[in-house]
């Protein structure tokens, strides 16, 4: 049996090229499977101790594995096999190229998921694309393909050369396109606006931002409908952000009572119907006492506002429906007149 196993191994070794071939085969698949199954049991237990997003993290590790499988693959044959000087050099080639693109690969997904984990921090998604995460992408893709075009011996600075006098002629050309781009990483470095925010232009539109390209920013409106905003248009338009610093915020919703009214008696009745609402309402924040202030003499009757909190801005409409409905039906109970202007 000993004999056997020895014979075997021989064969493996010291065998013709198809044997090395079928060898070589099977060392890459067994390197991708093992590499496979122990990456996703170690995301799991990150994911589950360090409470991020599973998805997330399978994102940013996506094809590493596979990579790294191919690599010790390509390592056991160059230590194990009698292979010969020519076919050596090449997987030699072969070797350090996969080196490049492993660490290229994870130094991109490492920036690009921290991004998005950032990105996505004060949301309840992840942001799907970014104008940052895909220019780091790119700018790492770049600088990892130049490298390894220097490491399989191509002359890069004729490459470069070239690339810089294209560069030029291409600003030019595109200048539009650079200034979105630009205005688009401005304006998410300065954090004025996040994924996820609820926002509204000087020009009328709103919504939640659900994109940010190199080109245009994608808000989603009330209406789900999608308005797609060219980023320079963002970074000069006035923003009104209701999510920052934080998505909580007050309405005011005016209301009249008859001259006959004890105001005293107004104000009591209506802050007990507001806080009903708040308690009652999904988007009211509870808790809170809702403001009663009078601020006019009409021609028809005394003028007051009803401040309530709501949890977003979206919530306000919600809110100020049942607020009406309610106060309507409390004021016919309680006698309380609201003045028909004629």
């Amino acid at each position: 049996m000993l004999n056997f196993f020895n014979e075997i191994v021989n064969q493996i070794i010291h065998g013709r090229f198809e044997t090395h071939l079928v060898v070589f085969i099977i060392c890459l698949g067994l390197g991708i499977i093992m590499l496979q199954w122990i990456c996703t049991r170690i995301l799991k237990i990150i994911a589950k101790g360090a409470n991020i997003s599973y998805f997330l993290l399978q994102q940013t590790f996506r094809g590493i594995p596979t990579l790294l499988g191919i690599l010790i693959g390509i390592y056991m044959a160059m230590e194990f096999l009698d292979i010969p000087p020519g076919p050596m050099q090449f997987l030699h080639h072969l070797f350090h190229s996969v080196v490049i693109m492993i660490l290229t690969l994870m130094v991109a997904h490492l920036a690009s998921g921290y991004l998005k984990y950032k990105l996505g921090k004060s949301s309840e998604y992840y942001a799907s694309t970014s104008i940052l995460v895909t220019t780091i992408d790119l700018t790492v893709y770049a600088i990892g393909a130049l490298v390894l075009l220097e490491s399989l011996g191509v002359s890069i600075s004729p490459l470069i050369t070239a690339l810089g006098v294209g560069g030029l002629a291409t600003a030019l050309a595109l200048q539009d396109t650079l200034a979105n781009l630009f205005s688009g990483i401005n304006t998410l470095l300065s954090k004025q606006i996040k994924i996820g925010d609820f926002i509204k232009l000087s020009t009328g539109e709103e919504g939640h931002v659900v994109d940010m390209n190199w080109r245009n920013t994608t808000i989603k409106t009330p209406t789900e409908n999608m308005v797609v905003v060219p980023n320079k248009n963002i970074a000069s338009s006035i923003i009104t952000n209701y999510a920052q610093p934080f998505a909580e915020c007050s309405i005011s919703i005016p209301i009249g009572v008859s001259y006959e009214s004890d105001l005293d008696h107004v104000e009591k009745v209506t802050a007990a119907v507001a806080k009903e609402v708040l308690e009652e309402t999904q988007g009211g924040v509870k808790g809170v006492q809702p403001l009663v202030r009078y601020c006019s003499f009409g021609e028809y009757g005394i003028n007051f506002n009803v401040i309530l909190r709501v949890k977003t801005v979206t919530d306000q409409s919600l809110i100020r429906h049942q607020f009406i409905k309610r106060i309507y039906a409390r004021y016919q109970q309680e006698g309380i007149v609201i003045p028909v202007q004629r």
